[in-house]
């Protein structure tokens, strides 16, 4: 042996493997590092000629007292995995024998293969096992395998001391996938938010009815973050999700049905439609419900019954006729405009209101359908003048552009030269952004529309308005992470912020206060709740 001579070292390892002597084999495989590949292969390959039984231990030997040497010689791992793969029983029983070393191998190859016959043997070694790297691997392993034998362990971990073990757990009951995984997954939020993400995309992924109940259920989350997450990715899942969301509209809880709309609205299926109309035929007490209820229709195709939709101009909140106008607009036909020059013949206070709403919802296909009628004009004339800049001159190129030149010269004036206080408004509703246009302007204010809060903070960072606007609940970053964000440069004192919501969830007015906020005021809102609720602050 102390020459090394190949020869000498196959004739050793045959007679061992004969003798069945371990100790004396693993003497030899000890200098396998040391002679050519061509040695090295044949020595491996004798080793394959012995015992199955004696065989395994040998080539864990190898793997686990030379990790080098077999990262240089995947052959070992190889062969390893074809004498389990031939022999699969033994693999259990391997895993359950305390004088085998070289676990980790053995519970690796037991996920690669996929093998459920070694799920007991798994659970017995993870029951006796104090180490924590081990328990962890057993946990991956069993999330590989998939066997719902191991629900009731993985559940066990989910509450352990160790953060890495709980998250493996996680990770493994995913991978299982069943509905009693995802019930126990289910049951485990609610106290760690990064853990609760996970689980939510784990629904996301698994989209079997329990996932999707669950994540349909966290639509009713008193945590902004959570709603938010859960929405994204029930917009992902899509159609699929639909029949769930439709079932929600039939509760008499306004935050549950407005972001229920939101997110059918987001998804888009025609399938939404007739339960929505349903809903505004009850007449929700909440303007809130019955503004997203007229907000998602404006995102649906209506192939008939659209005429309903011209009920929404008479609502009683600006917002929600502002919503009706929006979808309207979408869903433009002939009958809908002839329903609307019915209501603005009389030119009475609900004609005058309609055209406001017209005016300021920019609906060009509405306005433009009108703009030949003298009453129109007349009355549309009212408001123009006082208009946001950008919208009188948003209807007068489109008049100059339908060859309308005499009306589109009544909307040049003057140009407001006065300095106005800036204020910041932030919602990811381009309609309800529009209404903040048109709402500041009408109180003197110059507004700064920002559909996206990332865009608004990268606008802060160089300029101090008056006043902030904020929605809560919006992608990516929430209303109360913006205002979280801005204390970093602004106090409270320096710059105001207010949370103007559709909700009044104690969870998400104590996060939003302790983020910095100033007040909170609910939608809808209008000039009048607008400016009782800034003139505490400017």
């Amino acid at each position: 042996m102390t020459d090394l001579n190949p020869q000498h070292m196959i004739e050793e390892i045959q007679d061992n493997i004969k003798t069945g002597d371990a100790m004396k084999t693993q003497l030899v495989l000890s200098h396998l590092g040391d002679v050519d590949k061509k040695t090295q292969n044949r020595l491996i390959y004798e080793l394959t000629r012995g015992e199955v039984s004696f065989c395994i231990p040998q080539l864990l030997y190898l793997l686990t007292d030379y990790p080098e040497l077999a990262a240089e010689l995947p052959i070992i791992k190889e062969t390893l995995i074809s004498q389990l793969l031939a022999y699969p029983e033994l693999l259990s029983d391997f895993l359950i024998n305390p004088k085998i070393k070289g676990k980790q191998y053995l519970i690796q190859i037991a996920g690669e293969l996929r093998s459920d016959d070694t799920t007991d043997a798994l659970m017995q070694l993870v029951a006796g096992s104090q180490d924590e790297a081990e328990i962890k691997l057993i946990l991956e392993t069993l999330g590989l395998i998939g066997d719902p034998e191991a629900i009731n362990l993985l559940t066990d971990y989910l509450y352990a001391a160790n953060r890495e073990l709980i998250i493996a757990a996680v990770q493994a009951l995913g991978q299982v996938g069943t509905p009693t995984a995802m019930h126990r997954l289910a049951e485990r939020m609610g106290t760690d938010n990064e853990l609760d993400f996970m689980i939510l995309s784990i629904f996301a992924d698994v989209q079997d009815q329990v996932s999707l109940e669950k994540l349909n259920e966290t639509l009713r989350s008193h945590y902004a973050h959570m709603r938010t997450y859960a929405k994204q990715e029930i917009v992902r899942i899509g159609a699929k999700a639909v029949p769930n969301l439709i079932e929600n509209l039939l509760h008499e809880d306004p935050d549950f049905q407005i972001h229920t709309l939101n997110v059918l609205g987001d998804i888009g299926d025609e399938s939404a439609i007739m339960p929505i109309r349903k809903l505004l035929g009850r007449d929700p007490k909440s303007a809130n419900v019955r503004f997203a209820a007229y907000e998602t229709l404006a995102l649906l195709p209506l192939r008939k019954g659209a005429y309903t939709l011209t009920a929404g101009l008479t609502d009683k909140e600006d917002h929600v006729c502002i919503a009706a106008a929006r979808a309207i607009e979408r869903n433009y036909s002939d009958i809908l405009v002839a329903g609307i020059k019915n209501l603005l013949m009389e030119k009475d206070d609900d004609a005058h209101h309609i055209t406001k709403i017209i005016v300021n919802g920019q609906v060009d296909k509405i306005f433009m359908s009108l703009a030949d009628e003298p009453y129109f004009q007349e009355m549309a004339m009212i408001y123009l003048p006082h208009a946001h800049k950008d919208i009188r001159q948003h209807y007068h190129d489109l008049l100059k552009n339908a060859g309308m030149d005499d009306f589109a010269r009544k909307l040049v004036g003057s140009e407001d030269v006065s300095v106005k206080l800036k204020v910041v408004a932030v919602d990811d509703s381009r309609m309800i952004l529009n209404i903040y246009k048109a709402t500041l302007h009408e109180l003197g204010y110059d507004p700064v529309l920002f559909e996206f809060p990332a865009s608004a903070l990268e606008w802060l960072a160089k300029e101090k308005p008056a006043m902030v606007l904020t929605d809560l609940n919006m992608p990516e970053i929430t209303g109360v992470g913006l205002t979280e964000k801005i204390r970093e440069k602004y106090s409270a004192t320096e710059l105001p912020v207010i949370m103007v919501t559709t909700q009044n969830e104690v969870q998400d007015n104590k996060a939003a206060m302790a983020a910095g906020v100033n007040k909170i005021i609910q939608k809808p809102f209008n000039a009048a709740s607008l400016k009782a609720a800034m003139a505490e602050f400017i």
